[in-house]
């Protein structure tokens, strides 16, 4: 007896249909996000600060061996398909988890090598802040309204375990279970903004522009001739730290800048090094965020891992 297939299944079925979705799989994604910041560290006029990154994700990886979240019922997944918005916007749904998570972290790191000798004091304060402060400072960091130098050097540690914990939720998800967004330059699963975007190589997904999300390592696709800020199709432009008329042939990350918005934001090419990792190569690339202070294009969002890169606020 034959079975009429819907819509979803002929599309699982299509193998030279675009992935629409890239889920995380957290094991290898901190794996290679360690590896690839402890690289790029050498040389880097960043580098005591990847390193200590680098010992920080590879505390991720462990951690994510260990935590357990628990799945949107269908009503939520329901809710967010009719409205075309995120299935678990962030700031709203932080996992218990965190916290657990956070303590492993902070365990981790107590005594490393390439721990700074200034966030010693961050790390006592999130060790004796109670439960009921941490929550009201994750919520802080998720929606980037940092309050004062003390929460500024917290927030890459806190969203380090808040990583952990969004990411594993995002791993257990369906594609079909994921909304279109609107607008589309958001996380559908997190509701966080793209920390970068990356040009992945491999099956499907070979040349094709993804958007990766700097909450839940959700990666989602979206063509190359839209702003990933403003969506618009005009003026899009790229800029590295080569002249221009060298063409940028050989340059991994871009700066990819909008006219309309006067917005920019990375672009990591793994058909020029198949190692680029998006969140670890738009750090390691401080010198093009300096080049672009210099023109009159804005960071369109912060690196997670490092908040203070979007001093000077999001672009309008």
């Amino acid at each position: 007896m034959q079975r009429i297939l819907q819509p979803g299944e002929i599309e699982a079925l299509d193998r030279t249909s675009p992935l629409r979705i890239r889920l995380p799989q957290p094991a290898s994604l901190f794996a290679d996000r360690a590896a690839r910041l402890a690289q790029k560290a050498e040389g880097n006029p960043i580098g005591d600060y990847l390193r200590f990154l680098a010992r920080l994700v590879r505390a991720q990886q462990q951690a994510a061996g260990t935590v357990q979240t628990t799945a949107p019922d269908p009503a939520q997944i329901a809710q967010a398909q009719a409205h075309s918005m995120p299935l678990l916007p962030a700031a709203s749904h932080i996992d218990p988890a965190w916290q657990g998570v956070l303590d492993q972290l902070l365990a981790a790191l107590d005594g490393a090598a390439e721990l700074p000798a200034a966030l010693q004091p961050t790390l006592q304060s999130l060790r004796a802040m109670p439960a009921q402060e941490r929550d009201a400072l994750a919520r802080r960091v998720l929606v980037g309204l940092l309050s004062g130098p003390a929460d500024l050097a917290a927030a890459p540690i806190v969203m380090a375990a808040l990583q952990v914990v969004f990411a594993d939720r995002a791993s257990r998800l369906q594609e079909r279970d994921i909304p279109y967004t609107d607008p589309a330059t958001i996380c559908p699963v997190c509701g966080g903004v793209p920390v970068a975007s990356v040009l992945r190589i491999g099956g499907r997904e070979a040349g094709l522009r993804y958007l990766h999300c700097g909450t839940c390592c959700t990666e989602w696709h979206m063509v190359r001739v839209k702003c990933s800020h403003c969506e618009s199709t005009k003026g899009i432009r790229y800029q590295g730290l080569q002249s221009e008329g060298d063409g940028h042939k050989d340059e991994v990350v871009l700066a990819e800048t909008c006219d309309q918005c006067h917005s920019y934001r990375k672009i990591t090419n793994q058909e020029k090094d198949p190692l680029a990792e998006p969140l670890a190569d738009d750090l390691a690339t401080l010198l093009l965020d300096l080049l672009m202070g210099e023109t009159d294009y804005a960071r369109a969002s912060m690196n997670p891992l490092l908040p203070m890169a979007e001093a000077e606020g999001p672009a309008p």
